[in-house]
This record gives structure tokens, sequence and C-alpha cells, in this order.
């Protein structure tokens, strides 16, 4: 596939050789590509064959033409269209509109969903910054914010405008269902040949118009080894502080594309060289430019073997949840709070609830983070403190609890980090695999209380009564 490909971009390099064949446009006929409709889904096929069928351009765009010529199986078929979203959604009774900022069609068969887009035009730089005291976005169709952010763009073109209002040149590929040809307006096939990303016009324009996009550099440098063109990359980390001005809801999800899709030891440590990891996770980013550990954790060290853990999980075909991974980022902070609140004279579990109140509230100001989340972070860090106290019934009642599966492999990247927890993983590990009666002998062993080489208290000699004769001949 790769070879093929690359023939592919020779042949459509070299027609910059001539001045005549020297703009884009490149269109690249069927025959002289590897892209097909084996490729493609299924139903995103009925999609694009429907919209064709009735008189409208489809494409698919992006995402699973770059990821096929790169030699990775497409995933996400994005549909684009000279129908508007309305003139889509008639078309099909299992769609539905969605979106304010951006009007999409999500057309949904089973589990999987096409999203259906309609060509915009790049008018958004033209339009004068709404005032901040200007809030309703009623009845527009395009409107920017005071920083420059795009806040509604729904404003249709041409297949060329809607090329330019791309983010990076590969993903300003299009594959034509009515010839089957595709289409490359940025010379998007000639950067994948490098195997550099580069943002379609002024960088800093584009980064200003969406800041995100500087988090989807990052993305796609970690996920496809990429490096960042050198324009693309200068002004990312003077402008890493936009990401304020961005929902904390959007960018909760943005974080789950970054880190919990496969690539995120190498994604924590570009998003750290470029200074946005900051403006994600304040607290955590504050605490490892501290330098603050102490024995039982090395902060940069967990976080690392958690990501690694992660991303070996994803690689292999498992699902991670999102508040694990969210557990695992926020836990240092946690740590460092729990033990200032100690110092103060709380003890052990009220400390710690204090502590992760404290770090959520934090946390929630940058990335939102919903409660059927939060709550399970909470669980798993309580069960930290738990976990070592296993003895009696507590061991079988842990081993109930809804989050132990979790918590033991929170505990489990704890010890790979380097934290010395006398054996407890190993003791958990063999505990669920042991029958019952095998099981009772590992709690009585870890039971200090019953261990044959615990200190056993000096009883004290009890204080001898004095008779009652006695007492009253002393009386009299």
């Amino acid at each position: 596939m790769l070879a093929g490909f690359r023939s592919l971009v020779r042949k459509a390099t070299s027609l910059f050789d001539s001045d005549e064949s020297r703009q884009l446009p490149l269109e690249i006929p069927r025959d002289q590509h590897t892209f097909s409709r084996k490729n493609i889904s299924p139903n995103a096929l009925k999609v694009l064959y429907r919209l064709n069928e009735a008189g409208f351009d489809a494409y698919l765009v992006g995402g699973c033409i770059r990821d096929h010529l790169i030699g990775i199986e497409p995933k996400d078929f994005d549909v684009v269209t000279n129908a508007t979203p309305e003139e889509a959604h008639a078309l099909f009774s299992n769609s539905r509109l969605i979106g304010r900022r951006f009007k999409l069609v999500h057309v949904t068969y089973g589990r999987e969903i096409i999203e259906v887009s309609t060509f915009r035009a790049n008018t958004a730089a033209q339009q004068p910054a709404e005032p901040e005291q200007q809030k309703s976005l009623k009845n527009k169709d395009t409107a920017r914010s005071s920083h420059g952010i795009i806040l509604r763009d729904n404003v249709y073109g041409s297949i060329e405008e809607d090329a330019e209002r791309r983010d990076f040149s590969f993903n300003a590929l299009y594959y034509n269902i009515a010839d089957f040809s595709i289409n490359d307006y940025c010379g998007g096939l000639a950067d994948i040949e490098k195997r550099q990303i580069r943002i379609i016009g002024d960088p800093r324009q584009r980064y200003q118009e969406d800041p995100v996009r500087m988090l989807r550099a990052i993305r796609f440098a970690a996920k496809l080894n990429f490096s960042i063109e050198a324009e693309t990359a200068a002004p990312i980390k003077e402008m890493a502080h936009l990401l304020d001005h961005i929902p904390p809801a959007r960018l909760f999800e943005e974080v789950l594309k970054l880190l919990g899709s496969g690539n995120g030891v190498e994604t924590f440590k570009l998003l750290r060289e470029y200074g946005l990891f900051k403006y994600l996770f304040p607290d955590t980013d504050a605490l490892l430019k501290s330098g603050w550990q102490r024995k039982d954790i090395d902060p940069e060290a967990f976080i690392m073997q958690g990501l690694l853990n992660t991303d070996e999980r994803i690689q292999s075909g498992r699902s991670t949840a999102p508040y694990f991974l969210y557990a695992i980022l926020l836990w240092p902070s946690v740590a460092l709070r729990h033990e200032e609140f100690e110092k103060q004279g709380l003890p052990e579990l009220p400390a710690l609830h204090q502590a992760a109140t404290m770090v959520l509230d934090n946390q929630v100001a940058a990335t939102a983070i919903p409660r059927r989340f939060s709550t399970p972070m909470r669980e798993i860090w309580d069960l930290q403190f738990r976990l070592p106290k296993r003895y009696g019934k507590r061991a079988f009642t842990l081993l109930q609890h809804p989050r132990f599966r979790a918590a033991y492999d929170f505990l489990l990247i704890r010890e790979q980090s380097g934290t010395n927890l006398g054996g407890l993983g190993e003791w958990w590990s063999n505990f669920q695999q042991a029958p019952e009666n095998q099981q009772r002998d590992l709690i009585n062993k870890a039971d200090e209380r019953k261990a044959d080489d615990a200190p056993k208290a000096k009883r004290r000699r009890p204080r001898r009564r004095r008779s009652s004769n006695a007492k009253r001949s002393q009386e009299q």
C-alpha cells in the first residue's frame, strides 16, 4: 500500500515541475490511487450514493483518506456535500440535526454515525468581533468573539472554499463518489510524503479562529509520528493562552481524544513541550514544574506509567474509562493536598475527601468533568487507602466493590512507577485467583493482629482490691 502511495505522490508532485500544472487542486483519477469502495464503510457508501442520486455533490473528506494513504485502517468516515443541513436531513429518516456553532447532520446506523457537513464559505475572517456584552447569537449565521474565536460558522460555499476552511493540508483531501477520484486542494499529498503537519493559511489567524487547532496539531503529531512544520509550530507557545477562552466541556472532549487514543505518552510529552498542558491540567502542571515528590510517589513517573499502561491497553483492542485517565493525571495533586490537610490535623480519610474536592474544583475550571466520571474517580482514590486493610471480612467486601478492578489496576500502576507498597499488588493478584480456603489463609497472613511476629501488648497486672473489712478498720 505504501509503495503505491509513494508512486501516487511522485506523480502528483511531479505536476508541480511544469509551469502549466503548478496550480492546485490536483485530481488523481481512480486508476492512479489505491483508495477504493472496499476501504469505505458500507454505511458511508449508502450516504454518499443517496446524496449523489438526489442530485447533490458528495465526497468523503479528511481523516479516512489520509489514514488509508499512510497505511492506517480508516475508522471515521466524514461526508461533505453541497446539500444544506436541512436538505441532507430530509433525505435520511435515521438522521438528526446537531450543533449550533457548526450545523451538522448525523446519520445513524446502529452504533455507527456518519457525519455529514455542508461546504463552508471562507467568510469568518471578515466578520466583526462580537462585543463581550453581546451574548445572543440568535439568527446569526456567523460570529466571532472579541478574541477572534469563531462562535458560529454556518455560511455555505463551494468545495474550494471548504478546503481552505479545513485545518491541515492532509485533511483537505476529497474522494468523489461520482468518479472515484481523489482531489487534493491544499498540497496534502506532498505533506504526507514529507511526514509533516502543515496548517492551511496563516497559522496565527487559524489558531486565533479556533485555538483547539493547536491541540489537534499535537494529536496528529503523536498519532501519525509526523513532525509539525516550522511555521505551523512557531506561534503555538505564544498563543497557547487562548485555550483559556475555550469552553471547559469542549476541552474535556479534546483531552479524551489526546490522551485516550493509544498515543498518550508521546502526546503528554508534546503538550508539555509546546506549553499546552498547563491549560488542560493547571494543578498537575504546576506540581510537575515544582519538582515535588516524596518516597511513596514520583508524580512524573506515575503519570508516565499510567499513560503507558493505558496506551498498551488501547493498542491491544481493550477499552479504558475516561475517569481512569483523569484519576491518573490528578492523583499527584490529590496526594499533595492530602498531605497538607493531614498536617493541619485532619484524619486520613476526611483529609482525602477534602483534597479530592479541592483538586476537582480547580480542574473543572479548565476542563469540565461530568459527575458520572468524578464519582468513580473519588472511589478509586478512596480505595487506595482501603485496599491495605484486608483483615476480617474486609477483603471479600472490597472484592465486590464496583470500582475494585479499576482501583486494583491503579494500585499496580503505583507500584510499577516505583512506590513500595510492601507487595500489596501481588497479594491482591493472588487473592483474586485463589479458592476460598486459600483466600482465608492469605487474610490471616496479612492480618497484623494475628501475625506470629507481631509484638504482643504487655498485659497490665490487675490492681489488687482491698477487702471491705480492711477499709473499715482504716476509717476507724
